[in-house]
């Protein structure tokens, strides 16, 4: 097992990482976390670690999800998970063509320089192989988190995997 020095911020997918996913949810109240997801955040703050979250929400593209309805949804993630240092959300489709859509890396390093942080200081915790892509693309270490839609492909794929956030963060602070 390779050793890693200590991260200088962890970013995070929002749906099916920290929060169950709710395809193109616009209603606050159906924000459910995932076990053990505050306390592990909780983890990274006590250790003096900056956290983010890197989301794609294609959504707000289509019509699906206003800005104003994805605010409030984020807001409760915040409410029920505690503060973030930083939120980069895509709000583009697949066709759009931008950087920022994950498996592109714009979001971690738009999230590095945010907290002013080199990408490859960072760890990206996320559930599907879209994830994992943008923290290669972007030179960070990725950590996959495997849910009931995460794909064979993804977890082969994945240079590491564990079995929730929690062993995600021992990973991180080891």
């Amino acid at each position: 097992m390779p050793i890693y020095a200590r991260p200088a911020a962890v970013l995070f997918d929002r749906d099916g990482t920290l929060v169950v996913d709710v395809p193109f949810n616009t209603d606050p109240d159906l924000v459910r976390p995932f076990p053990g997801a505050k306390e592990a955040l909780d983890r990274l703050r006590r250790a003096g670690i900056p956290i983010g979250v890197v989301t794609n929400q294609a959504g707000v593209a289509r019509g699906l999800i206003g800005e104003d309805a994805l605010r409030e949804v984020n807001m409760r993630v915040e409410q029920l998970l505690g503060p973030f240092d930083v939120w980069m959300v895509c709000p583009h489709d697949d066709g759009d063509g931008c950087d920022c859509r994950k498996p592109m890396p714009g979001m971690v390093r738009g999230a590095a320089a945010a907290l002013g942080v080199a990408p490859e200081d960072c760890v990206v915790i996320g559930d599907i192989g879209r994830d994992m892509e943008a923290a290669r693309a972007a030179g960070a270490r990725g950590i996959l988190v495997p849910t009931p839609v995460t794909s064979p492909d993804d977890v082969a794929a994945a240079a590491e995997v564990v079995a929730d956030l929690s062993a995600a963060v021992d990973a991180v602070l080891r």
